[in-house]
């Protein structure tokens, strides 16, 4: 498959009391085009920080990321975000919250065309009645599939999300992961994903990456062999399913950082093994 997004030796640090504090150390991962990547790991091992400098709204302190053959250096509408909070403009509609981005990209575009795209991906995340309804007058499951219709309504080369469906209740998050998966089917889409929630993780990607913490480094990468068109009922029979979870689980509890090297120069020990494919940098 053709490589879509490469992040390279990705590094960065933040200032601290005693000196810079390294969040994430030489991460390295690769995301073939169409492919559907979750990365798993505890709260502030820097699974987000590296979704914001593929984003473009962070700078890496070394190494970086490329995407379809381009150095990523700045935010642009080849990639789309969606965050746990869609952030809408609370004036707008949803389908002017929409057609904001897509006349950012889209501009050369007529009205009419513009709007037939805006209302195309809203009636995709089930949207049709609400459309022109202001975000106080939807609820917390609504404006996140505003925010879904906004990122795809981009058209971008590449899917971030960072935890969309945390804070929502457990139907609706079931609900809006079904909606991602057709958006990306139908578009043929490459996502990159950061959760902390294994059954998500599992019942989305084609493969979990795993990180560490203190610092931040790729454990070690999960292959998911569920067929596609995803069924929730099938994923949870597949007599594979509590096998993969028991693993994800494990390194999640036992393995929240990769050892460093012994003075005499030793590599780390696998962090997993079965169907994990160790990390390599």
């Amino acid at each position: 498959m053709k490589k879509h997004l490469e992040i390279s030796q990705m590094s960065k640090s933040f200032p601290g009391p005693t000196g810079p504090h390294l969040v994430v150390d030489k991460f390295q991962l690769t995301v073939a085009e169409g492919e559907f990547v979750c990365l798993i790991g505890h709260s502030g091992c820097g699974k987000s920080t590296i979704l914001s400098i593929i984003a473009g709204l962070a700078e890496a302190s070394l190494g970086g990321a490329i995407l379809d053959g381009r150095e990523v250096r700045e935010p642009g509408p080849d990639r789309g975000v969606v965050f746990q909070s869609p952030s809408l403009l609370p004036w707008l509609t949803a389908f002017e919250n929409v057609m904001l981005g897509v006349s950012q990209v889209a501009g050369h575009l007529s009205r009419r065309r513009r709007s037939i795209i805006v209302e195309h991906y809203l009636r995709l995340v089930g949207l049709d009645d609400a459309m022109h309804h202001r975000p106080s007058e939807l609820s917390a499951g609504m404006k996140q599939r505003v925010g879904l219709a906004r990122a795809f309504a981009l058209s971008p080369k590449l899917l971030l999300l960072d935890e969309p469906f945390g804070a929502l209740d457990s139907l609706t998050r079931f609900e809006l992961q079904d909606v991602l998966l057709e958006l990306c089917a139908q578009d043929r889409k490459t996502a990159f994903m950061v959760t902390h929630d294994v059954d998500e993780a599992l019942f989305l990607s084609d493969r979990v990456a795993m990180m560490t913490s203190n610092p931040g480094r790729l454990g070690g990468i999960v292959k998911i062999p569920f067929p596609r068109p995803r069924h929730r009922t099938a994923v949870l029979e597949h007599p594979r399913y509590y096998e993969l979870r028991e693993e994800l689980l494990g390194f999640l509890n036992n393995n929240h950082a990769v050892p460093a090297p012994s003075a005499e120069g030793d590599a780390p020990r696998p962090v997993l093994q079965a169907t994990v494919e160790l990390a390599t940098t």
